[in-house]
């Protein structure tokens, strides 16, 4: 009997489902423990990996490129990393690995970590912390210091009437003018209208703008440069004074030095370089080119024409004058030695207007007309921009920004159509002027603004544009 009772407790399965699930609770316990611990464990991870972000990113702040010493650096990221790292549920608050590599204007920070995340279940797992490490790459380019050369257009095509309606306003109040200076859109500015002296019955064009406060391109220019290096002008940067140079060289915390010349037939120094703010009480002195009379700019000794033409615009001429007076370039970064970056900022409405001789010179080959006698030795040449001049510059390491000043189209004056006309289609922002000074420009630093359009902002978001310098997470 007692046989058959042990072989049926051996035999019966009906308790099975228990041992089974005591015999699983092991693994399911250790595993949802594992989990858990896994999951907050990454999470402080992604917690460490945005301090440690911030912590690069804050290490190559524009102030911070200045910085030389190395430990100030590392010492300003690991207060970053050390505020934003100080989180519940770790060991201790982890300490960063930071390196700093400078080449150049250029610094590259790395933030990595190695941290313990406790467990909520140490005796379940076999230990009381969980590792986590991460990294963070920063890279940055220092705004390096940089001498702006402002090289203007002042000749008498500057003399247009900025807006339509400015236009339509000066044919009006030239209409009463003699015949070669009537119903006119630009204020040329002549010293001996008509070849007589000058009276209040005998008046230039640009007298005339005067007196009926018409506004000319040349005007719109002089307020650019005046935003640009006097202002006023809304600095984000607390405390500063002046115009958008000492902005951006505050927030940049960099120097700029600045220099003013206009270019005709001549390049005119208004400024040599020097600091913004100094250069800002010469800008009244940026103005139009005077000539004698129309068809004679230059007079001799004895009050003769010397040319029987207009001209007065040698882009290039201007170009290569500043150029020569322009020293080698730098890096622009503050380490002994180093000497500042070198910007030319052009300013024209892209069509040279210059004499050339009559044997050996050379025109655009589209300049297919009569080229107009200046004298017995020169011919009167218009042509776009003749880019040489530019790569020559660009070649020195020296950048160009360009800002055309689009030349107005003037379908229904015969000097226009048989002139320039050719150079300025399909459109004056598409056609060959505007083409070859995209090419003279460096890469990015080319804008146009059209009649009517804001010079003073145009001009402004090059220089910014020039100037900026931003920061990036690598990874």
């Amino acid at each position: 009997m007692l046989g058959r009772v042990m072989f049926r407790f051996a035999g019966d399965r009906k308790a099975n489902v228990a041992v089974i699930f005591a015999l699983m609770m092991v693994p399911i316990v250790f595993l949802l423990g594992m989990t858990l611990d896994y999951t907050v464990a990454q999470r402080r991870q992604e917690q460490l990996n945005a301090a440690a972000d911030a912590a690069a990113i804050a290490a190559v702040r524009p102030a911070m490129l200045t910085q030389t010493d190395d430990t100030v650096v590392q010492a300003t990221a690991a207060a970053v990393f050390a505020a934003k790292a100080n989180l519940p549920g770790l060991s201790t608050t982890p300490t960063p690995t930071i390196t700093v590599t400078d080449s150049g204007l250029s610094r590259t920070i790395t933030v990595s970590y190695v941290a313990q995340s406790v467990n909520n279940f140490p005796s379940v797992l076999g230990r009381q912390t969980w590792q986590v490490t991460g990294s963070a790459t920063a890279k940055a380019s220092s705004a390096p210091n940089m001498n702006f050369y402002l090289l203007l257009d002042d000749s008498p095509s500057m003399a247009i009437a900025a807006t339509q309606t400015d236009i339509n306003n000066m044919i009006t109040a030239t209409k009463s003018q003699p015949s070669y200076a009537a119903n006119c859109g630009f204020a040329c500015h002549e010293a001996n209208p008509g070849g007589k002296a000058a009276s209040s019955s005998n008046k230039d064009n640009l007298t005339v703008a005067r007196a009926n406060n018409i506004t000319l391109r040349i005007d719109l220019v002089q307020n650019a440069v005046t935003q640009l290096l006097v202002g006023p002008w809304s600095c984000p940067q607390s405390g500063v004074s002046g115009g958008v140079m000492q902005c951006m060289s505050a927030i940049n915390n960099t120097t700029y030095k600045a220099a003013i010349y206009t270019f005709d037939y001549n390049l005119n120094t208004v400024q040599t370089l020097t600091t913004p703010t100094t250069a800002g009480t010469k800008i009244s002195n940026i103005s139009l080119l005077t000539v004698d009379h129309q068809n004679c700019p230059v007079v001799d000794s004895k009050g003769a024409c010397t040319y029987t033409t207009d001209f007065g615009t040698d882009i290039s001429g201007g170009l290569t004058g500043v150029n020569n007076v322009m020293p080698a370039p730098g890096t622009g970064t503050n380490q002994q030695g180093d000497t500042p970056q070198e910007v030319v900022f052009l300013v024209t409405d892209g069509v040279d207007d210059k004499l050339i001789p009559k044997t050996g010179g050379s025109c655009d080959a589209n300049a297919t007309y009569a080229l107009p006698t200046a004298n017995s030795t020169t011919l009167r040449c218009q042509q776009p921009l003749d880019t040489t001049v530019c790569t020559t510059i660009k070649n020195r390491g020296i950048r160009i920004a360009v800002l055309y000043t689009e030349y107005l189209p003037l379908p229904t004056e015969s000097w226009y159509n048989t002139r320039i006309a050719q150079f300025n289609n399909p459109s004056s922002s598409t056609g060959t002027i505007a083409t070859r000074l995209q090419s003279c420009a460096s890469p990015g630093l080319y804008a146009n603004v059209q009649t009517g359009g804001d010079i003073s902002a145009a001009l402004t978001n090059l220089f910014i544009k020039v100037a900026s310098s931003t920061a990036s997470l690598v990874q």
